[in-house]
């Protein structure tokens, strides 16, 4: 018996999803279960990376399957690469699947648990999705053309069905399986496990420790930080807003460290408006992803209020490993702000409110004592709660009661 699990991005690339997945599998493997991963032989970063076919890593068999790989330009691109990976995955899941074994589906390419579930019924496998998002409500309310009317309710009862077949759905908060609940997925199916981050790797380096930090001249500043994805689904009108307001206060200063569709758009709004107080960085390596989230005294998360519930901000988790305050613009009502007001470390300021945000900053600039005193509550908080050991843990009993072990 065996666990087959299915994601299009996998080790060694670096994307956040490609990351939590390693985490999983290669704890699996260290403790005896036979893992397979069938994955693209592609990086988020790098369409044409060209990875082996198969190889073993930590114990861990993987299988990349060809693809087309006309990237992320069109959506026209995208549908073609998902629909040869559904091709050529499941293809590979049929040789790979006897009865009993375990298949575990993410959700990229979107409807993954579709063909999975049909591959796993014919094989004699159980299915276990891992919900990173719900689709096809996202793309719907981002506006991809061609989802609407009956397009997206039969793409909706196939994906509806396909969890139904499911032995479990693993959503990434309350909020994500109140939706699921709603849809008609059976709540007995439903397990809510958060993503997480590695509490060894990210801990809180002081700013004058901080070497990272120093090298990018902001010793002597006060920095609000975004890390991550800046994708369609997250907000920077308020943060623009905001830095307006505060354009004047020369000792703060913006760092946005990352990628995605909408950097371009931020970088031409600061140079559009002469706000010489944003920064820009790269992705910086995994060894010194605790050095970059502890530049920043505070950091921005963001999320669209028609959003929430279908995706989950995992840049949460590395924020409060760090130990720094979190000011979130989104709905009040959002399954990160009920975390902040629970571990009472961070702020939610509606979208749109960039004079309430640049408030909240001003706050935390000018009150070292409650700064320090919501990192600490952020520490806390993430190491009771949102550490890669208690994720992991998490799984491992959810397997073994599938009897992987």
């Amino acid at each position: 018996m065996k666990v087959i699990l299915l994601n299009r991005f996998f080790y060694p690339d670096h994307s956040a999803t490609s990351q939590l997945l390693g985490d999983l599998v290669f704890d699996l493997a260290a403790r005896g279960a036979s893992v397979t991963v069938i994955t693209s032989r592609q990086r988020i970063d790098d369409p044409d990376a060209g990875l082996p076919s198969s190889e073993t890593v930590h114990g861990v068999d993987i299988h990349r399957v060809w693809t087309t790989s006309s990237g992320r330009a069109s959506m026209t691109g995208r549908a073609i690469d998902y629909a040869t990976f559904y091709l050529s995955a499941g293809l590979r899941l049929l040789r790979e699947c006897e009865p009993g074994d375990l298949v575990l589906a993410k959700t990229d390419p979107p409807l993954l648990s579709v063909p999975c579930a049909v591959v796993a019924k014919l094989r004699g496998g159980k299915l276990i999705n891992w919900l990173q998002d719900l689709f096809p409500e996202l793309a719907q309310r981002m506006g991809v053309r061609g989802l609407v009317g009956w397009t997206a309710g039969l793409l909706r009862m196939a994906r509806n069905a396909s969890l139904n077949r499911a032995s479990v759905n693993v959503a990434l908060g309350d909020r994500m399986s109140s939706i699921l609940h709603a849809e008609g997925v059976d709540p007995e199916k439903i397990r809510v496990i958060h993503n997480w981050c590695d509490g060894n790797l990210v801990q809180p380096v002081p700013r004058n420790k901080n070497a990272l930090r120093k090298s990018w001249g902001l010793n002597k500043r006060f920095v609000v930080m975004y890390s991550g994805n800046l994708g369609r689904a997250h907000e920077f009108e308020t943060m623009v807003a905001a830095a307006r307001i505060l354009r004047p206060r020369s000792e703060i200063v913006f760092l946005v460290v990352g990628d995605g569709v909408r950097r371009p758009w931020l970088e031409h709004e600061a140079s559009r408006r002469g706000l010489r107080n944003f920064v820009f960085k790269p992705y910086q390596p995994r060894d010194l992803l605790a050095q970059s989230l502890s530049a920043g005294d505070v950091h921005v998360i963001s999320l669209r209020p028609d959003l929430e519930g279908l995706i989950v901000p995992s840049k949460f988790y590395g924020v409060a490993a760090a130990g720094r305050p979190t000011l979130y613009v989104g709905s009040p009502g959002g399954e990160i702000p009920r975390i902040l007001a629970e571990g009472g470390c961070g702020t939610t300021v509606t979208p749109g409110d960039g004079e309430g945000l640049a408030d909240e900053i001003l706050r935390l600039a000018e009150n070292p004592q409650l700064r320090a005193a919501q990192g600490r509550a952020a520490r806390r908080l993430f190491e009771a709660r949102f550490d890669k050991d208690i994720a992991l843990s998490a799984w491992r009993e959810l397997l073994g009661s599938e009897r992987i072990f």
